[in-house]
């Protein structure tokens, strides 16, 4: 990624040029503020009283002027002045501190200048804010010349636009800047911000197949790094799952082509199997026939629940859900598979209600849950020579209850399988949307099946 197109190269830019704007907003603000006479009015209408230094440095030199000239000149040089500076108020004093002039007439104007007066008149009109503005000048910059006083109201020396100005201005101009780069950083965040939402909404909206769409990279930056990452992630996905179905759907095909297979040559195992009975047999050749039809009938179970699992992950296996009585399945299950735990010499208890008990369900895929918790407790419990079926209360619900004395899920067995029973026990659950649980330890095993809390 290029430097320039880094977001924490552009937002340091704007942190620069606010750092560098900041040493230089004051003085500009307070040149634009004293100032604007002379960008925005022509020279002949500003106003000849509002350069207090100008007005000084134009009195010292008319008093350096005057130097040696009589005192009628004096005084006539004054009144062309006044007629320059009409709002004005000047007068001179010569040599001998008598006031010889005073423009316009004052009474408050000595007529004759002790130097205490000098000096006490001196002190009250020095300073920059004094008011008047005053300009003492000594005629021919000489003392025995005599000084010549001018003197402006300081409400003069404004020009017309300062008249309308005050220090809301600067605040306005502070304010104003401010306000600038404020809003250029929460446009730099939002944009991020609108960004990252539409980065968020892209992996929040996902198709039939459960993977969100690619999003279109507009710029170069770290989040368009971001932006392509997650292409390439969904690319990954995609190419990830369709390898899945494939194999998937290869799967299903080679247990569905197995199972077929399987099944014929188990019929005629089965069928010799039977023959065998008729014929005289020694012991040992009995239990063996006993042993293969056993494992003849495991084999058989095998590639239907093989079947069942791979109809039930492709949706295909047929469901018709309806009001039943569990109660009254149950106890048919359970009747059903009495003769196999007689046979083994496992002791069944069954305490069921009278009462029915419905749940809204399908009949046959429920039976099929039966036969598979039965069946596991025949293959791996049948060491503790029990099982109960029981109601009991479970989360609030009625639940079957179906327990053994087995040594537990967790112990090993040298007939121990994959596990496909109690998968297809637990699809079967979902899709009927029931819940279940297990607990099991050394001592036994409860499975409990119950309807879900809403």
């Amino acid at each position: 990624m290029k430097f320039r197109h880094s977001l924490l190269v552009r937002y340091l830019l704007i942190v620069l040029i606010a750092l560098f704007t900041w040493p230089l907003l004051l003085p500009m603000a307070t040149l634009l503020y004293f100032s604007p006479q002379y960008f925005t009015e022509p020279a002949a209408n500003r106003n000849i009283y509002a350069n207090g230094q100008r007005i000084e440095e134009m009195w010292h030199n008319e008093a350096t002027k005057l130097s040696e000239k009589t005192e009628d000149t004096i005084s006539q040089q004054l009144q062309a002045l006044k007629q320059q500076y009409p709002l004005a108020s000047m007068f001179w004093v010569n040599a001998a501190g008598e006031t010889k002039l005073t423009l316009p007439k004052s009474d408050t104007i000595p007529e004759r200048w002790t130097p205490s007066e000098t000096v006490q008149f001196m002190k009250q009109n020095r300073g920059i804010e004094a008011d008047p503005f005053t300009v003492v000048a000594l005629i021919g910059q000489d003392p025995n010349q005599g000084f010549m006083v001018i003197q402006i109201p300081r409400s003069l020396m404004r020009s017309e636009l300062l008249h309308t100005l005050d220090s809301r201005f600067l605040i306005a101009i502070i304010v104003s800047i401010l306000a600038f780069f404020l809003f250029a950083s929460w446009l730099f965040f939002y944009r991020i911000r609108k960004r990252l939402v539409r980065l968020q909404e892209a992996m929040t909206v996902t198709d039939e197949t459960g993977i969100p769409h690619r999003i279109e990279v507009l710029k170069k930056d770290e989040i368009s790094q971001l932006e392509q990452s997650f292409n390439h992630m969904i690319d990954q996905l995609t190419s990830s799952r369709k390898r899945e179905q494939e194999e998937e759907a290869l799967r299903k095909q080679l247990i569905a082509n197995l199972s077929h297979d399987i099944r014929t040559p188990l019929t005629t195992i089965r069928g010799h199997a039977y023959s065998l009975h008729k014929e005289s047999l020694t012991e040992p050749g009995k239990q063996s026939l006993t042993l293969i039809e056993t494992k003849v009938e495991y084999l058989a179970q095998l590639i239907e629940n093989l079947m069942s699992y791979t109809l039930l992950s492709a949706g295909k296996y047929p469901l018709e859900m309806k009001e039943t009585d569990v109660i009254r399945l149950t106890r048919t299950s359970i009747a059903m598979w009495y003769p196999v735990f007689e046979k083994d010499n496992i002791e069944v208890n069954v305490h069921l209600p009278e009462k029915a008990m419905k749940w809204r369900i399908d009949p046959q895929w429920f039976v099929r849950i039966l036969d598979n918790l039965f069946q596991n407790v025949i293959r791996h419990a049948g060491t503790g020579r029990y099982v109960c079926v029981r109601t009991v209360e479970r989360n609030g619900k009625m639940a079957i209850a179906i327990e053994d004395k087995g040594p537990g899920i967790k112990a090993h067995t040298d007939d121990k399988g994959a596990g496909i029973g109690l998968t297809i026990v637990s699809l079967m659950i979902k899709e009927m949307d029931l819940n279940w649980e297990i607990i099991s330890s050394s001592k036994g095993t409860a499975v409990y099946l119950f309807p879900k809390t809403f």
